[in-house]
Order: C-alpha cells, then sequence, then structure tokens
C-alpha cells in the first residue's frame, strides 16, 4: 500500500464513517434528537453539497441568462444536442437526459425552438417521429454561453479548491452523478 498522508479531508471522512457505520460491521450511529440529526457529519455533508450546487447553479446561470439571454436549463439541452449532433434527438431522449417528464420537455423545446435556438425535424428512421436538432443560431449560441460558463467554472467552482484536489473532486462528483444517474427510473 503506498504511504498517503492524512489530512483534515482524512479526519472528516473518519468522522462521517463513524457516524454512519463506516463499513467496519458496527450499526449506524442513532439520531435521538434535532440537535444530533442537525449536527449528524453524514447530513451536513450532504446539505453542504446540496447548498454549494444550488448556490452555483443560482450564480452560473445567471451570468448565462444575462450575457447569453438563455436559462441554465436550455444551456444543458443545447450541450445534449451538441453531443448528439445529426440528425438530432427525440423529445423522450432529452427528458430523460435532463430527468424532465416529456411535456416539461416539449415546454421548455418550445421556447427554444420560438427562440431560434433548436428545430423538429423528421426521423429518419421513424416517419411518425420528429427529433430536434440545433440551428445554426443555436450551436453559436452553445459555443458563446460555454466560454462563459467555462470561465465561471474556473472562477467560481476550481479556484476555491486547493489546486491538488480538483482533479480528485471531478472525479468523485462523476461517480456521484453516475451512481444517482443508474438510481433513477427510466421513463416509460
Amino acid at each position: 500500500m503506498p504511504f498517503r498522508l492524512h489530512t483534515g479531508h482524512d479526519r472528516w471522512m473518519h468522522g462521517v464513517e463513524a457516524q454512519s457505520g463506516g463499513g467496519n460491521g458496527e450499526e449506524p450511529a442513532e439520531i435521538s434528537s434535532p440537535k444530533e440529526a442537525a449536527d449528524n457529519a453524514l447530513v451536513l455533508a450532504f446539505g453542504r453539497l446540496q447548498g454549494a450546487a444550488n448556490r452555483l447553479e443560482y450564480i452560473l446561470g445567471r451570468s448565462l441568462e444575462l450575457e447569453c439571454g438563455i436559462s441554465h436549463l436550455m444551456f444543458e439541452v443545447l450541450l445534449i444536442l451538441g453531443r448528439a449532433g445529426d440528425p438530432g434527438l427525440s423529445m423522450r431522449a432529452i427528458a430523460q437526459e435532463q430527468v424532465l417528464t416529456t411535456g416539461g420537455a416539449t415546454r421548455l423545446v418550445d421556447r427554444m425552438e420560438a427562440a431560434g435556438l433548436v428545430e423538429r425535424a423528421e426521423d429518419p428512421g421513424d416517419r411518425r417521429g420528429r427529433l430536434v436538432r440545433l440551428t445554426p443560431l443555436g450551436e453559436e449560441t452553445t459555443v458563446r454561453a460555454s466560454r462563459v460558463h467555462v470561465e465561471n467554472i474556473r472562477r467560481y467552482f476550481l479556484a476555491p479548491l486547493p489546486a491538488e484536489d480538483r482533479e480528485r473532486f471531478a472525479e468523485d462528483l462523476r461517480i456521484l452523478s453516475h451512481a444517482a444517474r443508474d438510481e433513477l427510473p427510466r421513463l416509460p
């Protein structure tokens, strides 16, 4: 086993594992008062994650609205469509990617279509189906918004973290995101 320097993060994780039963065969600590609930390391950790995500969503989303005229959710759909390329994606695929109902995805795409960012086209594999794809304005907006977004990610998401922890943190977030995604029910 390689040598590993123990940091404050390691001490915090040891406290979380102790409170959660940490894989050592012990039962999780019982919470018997509101104070214990509020001070529980797992509850605090998840609350900090959620709080940071909500604050960053607001900061970065507001910047996209002010500088590019689109919501963060619209930006996410532009990225999904950019990743998919031609011929586009079905409404159902967009809904599943964004954890939206198909009705919610349809309303969002309607607004994006009215703004000239996307268009609906025939599905070459299904004559009854329609696919959503980027317009030239949608492609241009995706690139412009991505430049703004990347700069804000550097400023508000990476800069506060120690440089040596950034890569591992990003990987841990990927693992959490995929594990949570895999637990979600698939839309019919």
